[in-house]
């Protein structure tokens, strides 16, 4: 059963009307404006093409186009039916991330430069992970790391392995908004794992090791390990 709670409702009067020429892009920026000022929140309902329309002066093919950019973009979501309309919402770490890998992709951005992002944001979230991690954490951690040399052993380990295990590591600071850093750079995370033909039997033994520093709450041991462990990555992949 559909819930009886309305979405919140977006005031025509923020809405300014666009100049011509390049309507739809406008409409685009105005409203994304809108959102990340806080003043259209998640869940707002959009007023009905025909009101904005009006308060923005331009076509409804000109604001369609708009909401479809908007919405490929993952700022809204488009309902259809009785209680449909256009919604704010948030974009998910993998649409968000599709569109930094194309980013990095196309600025010529080498294996090296992204390990060196890499080495800023892990080892910068190294003390948090060792104040804050749970035991939960830490079991999860270990069971990727138990998975990790059973897949060494027999021979189907993956870099996408070696990624799960930093990304579940950064998580365990239980700050979402590096976890949601370190998820949209995921592609751009394991082409560089890939250039540095990772991961060997050193590399899991660090992962282990890591936990462990970890879970003696060592912050300086656990950067440590982590650093001479990113650190081989960039050997690996320098003059990349």
């Amino acid at each position: 059963m559909a819930s009886s709670t309305a979405a919140p409702g977006a005031s025509d009067e923020i809405f300014r009307p666009v100049p011509t020429g390049r309507a739809s892009a406008m409409i685009v920026g105005q409203i994304r404006d809108l959102i990340r000022s806080g003043t259209l929140p998640v869940g707002t309902r959009l007023p009905a093409e025909r009101d904005l329309c009006e308060r923005m002066n331009v076509s409804r093919l000109t604001l369609r186009e708009a909401l479809r950019a908007l919405e490929v973009s993952g700022l809204i979501q488009i309902r259809a039916g009785a209680h449909g309309g256009a919604f704010v919402t948030a974009p998910d770490t993998d649409r968000a991330g599709q569109g930094l890998t194309d980013l990095l992709s196309t600025s010529g951005l080498s294996a090296s430069q992204v390990t060196e992002a890499r080495i800023a944001l892990e080892l910068g979230t190294v003390q948090h992970i060792c104040e804050r991690a749970t035991e939960d954490d830490l079991r999860e951690l270990r069971v990727l790391c138990d998975q990790a040399e059973e897949a060494r052993e027999l021979g189907s380990y993956t870099v996408d392995m070696s990624y799960s295990f930093h990304l579940r590591a950064v998580q365990a600071s239980h700050n979402p908004a590096i976890g949601m850093i370190m998820g949209s750079i995921r592609d751009a995370v394991l082409m560089s794992m890939r250039a540095a033909h990772h991961e060997g039997k050193q590399g899991v033994e660090e992962h282990r090791a890591f936990v462990d520093a970890v879970g003696r709450r060592d912050a300086a041991e656990a950067r440590r390990i982590l650093a001479a462990h990113l650190q081989r990555t960039v050997d690996a992949v320098a003059g990349d």
